[in-house]
């Protein structure tokens, strides 16, 4: 079941879809920024961006931006996908989403030195992009199968490295902005090995872009540099990665930034 509104902010052709959905009937808010202009042949591209309301209003902004003409991008559909707090990052919620079943002792210990919320709903999480939203929105506008991004941060992050190991079919392009690849004692460092391994099989053309500030932890910083070092072995086979550290940024401060240089990645031809 869903529920439309139109949104004011940041500019004209924003709306709120409320869902539900998945085995626990979770309740889902899909922010949507409308392409500003019609669309190519092929359709649209889209922006599937995690952690709705932290990113969306930067993003849609941006790609309003970055895709005026004649100079711009094609237009893209920005669909930001957030939770009924509003909260910028709903730990509760996101915890449960992004991240893949681990023990509790192989995690580290939070600042504030609380439990980790429940974890472990990944699977079910990308079941619901892939058998609830993306149909969703693809019913709604002409969408371009060729250009289907997907960009997370932090824990977002470790979802989109995930989707990439166990579903690379899903996206086209795969934005790891700061990943939490710590997750589970490198558990998806473990599931990018085995994706290295099977992956030219498939005969897939996909982009990977990692995203780092370079005043983040060191070991967030150590990590995402070593993303691109452990899937070497897949260049000229299908799989292209890029790495952008940005001088300066923190774990927080660096999105805008990140955010730009996802339009860039998404859909430059």
């Amino acid at each position: 079941m869903s529920s439309i509104k139109e949104l004011t902010y940041p500019h004209q052709g924003c709306e709120e879809i409320v869902i539900t959905a998945g085995l626990r009937n979770a309740e889902y808010r899909l922010l949507l920024s409308h392409p500003s202009g019609e669309a190519p042949p092929d359709g649209y591209p889209v922006i599937y961006a995690l952690d709705g309301h932290a990113v969306f209003h930067t993003l849609a902004e941006a790609a309003r931006l970055q895709t005026r003409k004649p100079h711009g991008f094609d237009p893209v559909l920005i669909v930001a996908i957030g939770y009924p707090s509003g909260e910028p990052f709903d730990m509760t919620r996101r915890c449960y989403d992004f991240t893949m079943p681990v023990e509790d002792e192989t995690l580290l210990e939070r600042p504030d030195g609380s439990a980790w919320p429940e974890h472990g709903g990944a699977s079910s999480f990308l079941d619901i992009l892939q058998e609830e939203i993306m149909p969703l929105i693809a019913g709604l506008f002409p969408v371009d199968p060729q250009r289907q991004a997907v960009f997370g941060h932090s824990l977002g992050g470790l979802l989109v490295l995930h989707a990439l190991s166990v579903r690379p079919g899903l996206f086209t392009h795969y934005a790891a902005g700061s990943p939490s690849a710590w997750w589970g004692d490198y558990e998806v460092m473990r599931e990018l090995e085995a994706f290295t391994a099977n992956y030219p099989a498939l005969g897939l053309q996909r982009k990977l872009l990692i995203t780092i500030g370079a005043d983040e932890l060191g070991h967030m910083v150590n990590d995402a540099e070593k993303l691109p070092l452990l899937l070497e072995p897949l260049t000229g086979q299908g799989l292209e990665v890029s790495l952008a550290k940005f001088s300066g940024e923190n774990h927080v401060s660096v999105l805008p930034a990140a955010l730009s240089r996802l339009l860039r990645f998404a859909l430059e031809k």
